[in-house]
């Protein structure tokens, strides 16, 4: 996607892919892993699957930014091909960065993304591993040891379950902290620590990415709606906008 906000202000989110950026003008600033980042023109923005974040314009002109969303298996599949065995997931520690090469090889793949058929699937392939292999060499590193787990983590993860499983359903917060095995306040400060965001910021976030999927399937908006949970199609538009900055119809075209 290339867009230009100026009032647009993204509600907490993440996404289940590498998120990749290019501030072109203007500087946006955001919250990102318990820290305050801004991107200026030319700078670099790295975003983790589930990284949550924001987002909104740092200078009254806005920015306009160039952004593409890369699925894990897709870049494990690239890391493996380029490393000739199984290659750990990367992790990017910094979420805005300076760096010309890494903003080139991004400009180049969303380009030739951008240009569709036109660009030719052979130039694709080779952006798209060119950027990947960039972005890994230049500011990622591999996933640190498994640590032994803080307290609230089996909360959390059984509560993580219970909302991937009834993502559709209405959870009260009795049920659901019933599933963790603690109160409701234990389990609300443990998720916050732990997946950036409340337990119903979670759950929404889970019916956005399923009305995206039917979306792209050819479903209406309307249709993705009442499937996903929500109130009505205003009720997902609202909330498709201010997680991804752009309408539900607007995406299905794209």
């Amino acid at each position: 996607m290339r867009a230009h906000f100026t009032g647009h202000v993204f509600h907490r989110h993440s996404h289940d892919a590498y998120s990749f950026a290019v501030t072109e003008t203007g500087a946006q600033r955001f919250r990102c892993r318990g820290g305050d980042h801004t991107s200026g023109a030319g700078m670099v923005m790295a975003f983790n699957p589930d990284d949550p974040h924001d987002g909104e314009a740092a200078v009254p002109a806005g920015f306009t930014y160039r952004i593409v969303h890369l699925g894990p298996d897709l870049v494990r599949s690239q890391l493996t091909d380029a490393a000739g065995r199984a290659a750990p997931m990367p992790l990017f520690p910094q979420p805005v960065r300076e760096d010309p090469v890494l903003r080139r090889a991004l400009l180049r793949l969303h380009a030739a993304l951008a240009g569709g058929p036109a660009a030719g699937a052979l130039v694709r392939d080779e952006r798209l591993t060119e950027a990947v292999v960039a972005m890994v060499c230049r500011g990622a590193r591999t996933p640190a040891r498994a640590t032994a787990p803080r307290a609230g983590s089996v909360a959390v993860r059984r509560a993580r379950e219970l909302l991937e499983e009834d993502w559709a359903q209405e959870i009260p917060a009795d049920r659901l902290a019933r599933a963790a095995g603690c109160s409701r306040f234990a389990l609300y400060r443990a998720f916050r620590a732990e997946l950036g965001m409340p337990p119903s910021d979670f759950q929404r976030q889970l019916r956005l990415r399923a009305a995206r999927r039917m979306l792209a399937g050819g479903a209406t908006a309307a249709g993705a709606a009442a499937a996903c949970g929500f109130a009505d199609q205003a009720h997902l538009h609202r909330w498709f906008v201010r997680a991804y900055g752009i309408t539900p119809g607007a995406y299905a075209r794209g």
